[in-house]
């Protein structure tokens, strides 16, 4: 992996930037980790079109480095206080509010919403994002930051600051949904039965616009910041795989985020411990004897057995587990066939299970195996379950560490002010982050999209489900302030 080391007067900026526009080779960055003729780069798609961009007319780094350079100038001139307040030598909220300006900055709003909207065009599904990780490649190209690809077939691990340790990663993920887009509007999906319903094209752009302003901050880091672009979260654990191919190498604590239509919009929500629920899945086949069922002393009856079977799974939070220690254990399939006038051989049974500790988690996955077999014996029938334990359908608790909890609150509080910053209530939805923190310390948070005047609120994973865009420069603030800080508070 190449990493650049080039100071950055303002003329070299303009020069470099100049001559790179110029190249009929978007592919040719300095920095990039690997050739855009790589066989897994799917370089024959197009979903995303782009033209030739004349020197600045969009937001570009340099744009940023000369503003904030210019920003601290006038700050300094008009300031009895030391120069450490505006290079952030000595952390103060100056440092925070510098951070939230360059995001908010007019051309660089225009530009994160372009960059998810091209995204919420074109969705792809789990380890098939080749286009959207085209197009985070290009913006990493432009802004001159290496990278690495492919991990976990579509997957990027991009790199800020020194090179250095300590390591901080910021976690995005980047998949759609197999689901039929509802909402009308200019930026409808254009891939039928696909859509960006859980907001994962947000989470890229707000990762993208942070990796703007942390490099056009890049001097104040004191370590190196990994962005992580990950596929599949949705269907594939994509997190185990990017885990697996070295995404978190050498990093020391990670942090993501993901938008909510509980919190209303541009409010930073999270807590310490439990977050988000583990999530499991099971299919249970019941077999029995065929017969018919005016004679039902001549079969062994499956569906008798299934049904005692649906409400002994229930005893399971009921009776065993702690009124305190919220669990879910639901049915949600039962299939016997249609034939009226026969008991079947077989009936199959679906459903979900929940828990906020892996301790109770893996005692449910343990309970619903022996539930099933044991009552089906009972009923002179036979069970196998299958708990799709090797199949990446297991998500764990994502359980935040207090300490880098708080971390997530001091940083929201002094960028945002304490009234945008809630200690938010658990919730029964899961996430594959959860596997980063097995590994890690950890923290994640939710940004509030909620806003009625626009129509955001919808739950994810519903075909109506749309954003309030202007939480983007807060969520890519956000993200740049947290993964700042953590290298500034690490080198005290």
């Amino acid at each position: 992996m190449l990493r650049l080391n080039i100071c950055f007067s303002p003329i070299f900026l303009l020069f470099v930037y100049c001559m790179k526009s110029s190249s009929s080779s978007a592919g040719a960055a300095i920095g990039v980790g690997i050739s855009k003729n790589c066989p897994n780069d799917h370089s024959d798609l197009s979903y995303f079109e782009s033209a030739p961009k004349p020197c600045f007319k969009n937001p570009t780094t340099m744009e940023l480095i000369k503003s904030l350079n210019q920003t601290s100038s006038t700050r300094q001139q008009g300031s009895s206080s030391s120069s450490s307040e505006s290079d952030c030598t000595v952390w103060t909220k100056e440092c925070s509010e510098q951070l939230l300006w360059l995001a908010k900055q007019p051309e660089s709003v225009k530009w994160i919403k372009s960059v998810r909207r091209k995204i919420h065009q074109n969705p792809e599904l789990a380890f098939e994002e080749y286009e959207t990780s085209r197009l985070i490649r290009e913006e990493l190209e432009k802004m001159e930051i290496s990278y690495r690809f492919p991990l976990a077939t579509t997957g990027i691990r991009a790199m800020i600051g020194t090179g250095g340790p300590p390591f901080v990663a910021i976690r995005a993920d980047m998949d759609a949904l197999p689901i039929q887009e509802a909402v009308e509007w200019e930026y409808k999906s254009k891939n039928a039965g696909k859509m960006h319903a859980c907001g994962h094209d947000a989470h890229v752009a707000m990762l993208i616009g942070a990796a703007k302003i942390l490099k056009a901050r890049e001097k104040y880091l004191k370590g190196t910041v990994i962005l992580i672009f990950q596929p599949a979260e949705e269907a594939g654990n994509g997190a185990k795989r990017m885990i697996g191919d070295g995404a978190i190498e050498d990093v020391e604590a990670i942090f993501g985020l993901h938008v909510s239509h509980l919190h209303r919009s541009g409010i930073i929500g999270s807590r310490p411990g439990p977050l988000l629920a583990g999530c499991g899945f099971f299919r249970a086949t019941i077999s029995g004897k065929e017969g018919q069922a005016g004679n039902p002393h001549h079969s062994v009856d499956p569906v008798l057995a299934a049904s005692a079977i649906v409400i002994s799974l229930q005893n399971i939070v009921s009776r065993e587990a702690n009124p305190l220690d919220c669990q879910v254990v639901s049915v949600t399939s039962f299939n016997a066939g249609e034939d009226l006038d026969s008991i079947p051989d077989t009936v199959i049974l679906r459903g979900t299970f929940r828990a906020f500790s892996n301790t109770s988690f893996y005692q449910i996955l343990a309970r619903i195996n022996q539930v099933i077999t044991e009552q089906a014996r009972v009923f002179r029938c036979s069970a196998t379950v299958e708990l799709f334990e090797n199949e990446d359908r297991i998500y764990p608790p994502t359980v935040n560490e207090e300490q880098m909890h708080e971390h997530v609150k001091k940083v929201s509080i002094d960028l945002l002010g304490p009234q945008n910053f809630m200690l938010a209530e658990p919730v029964m939805g899961a996430e594959d982050f959860s596997f980063y923190n097995q590994v890690i310390p950890s923290a994640f948070f939710f940004i509030g999209i909620k806003n009625e005047t626009l129509g955001s609120i919808h739950t994810g994973h519903s075909p109506h489900f749309m954003i309030d865009e202007d939480i983007l420069p807060i969520g890519a603030a956000t993200h740049a302030a947290i993964a700042e800080r953590y290298l500034y508070d690490r080198k005290l």
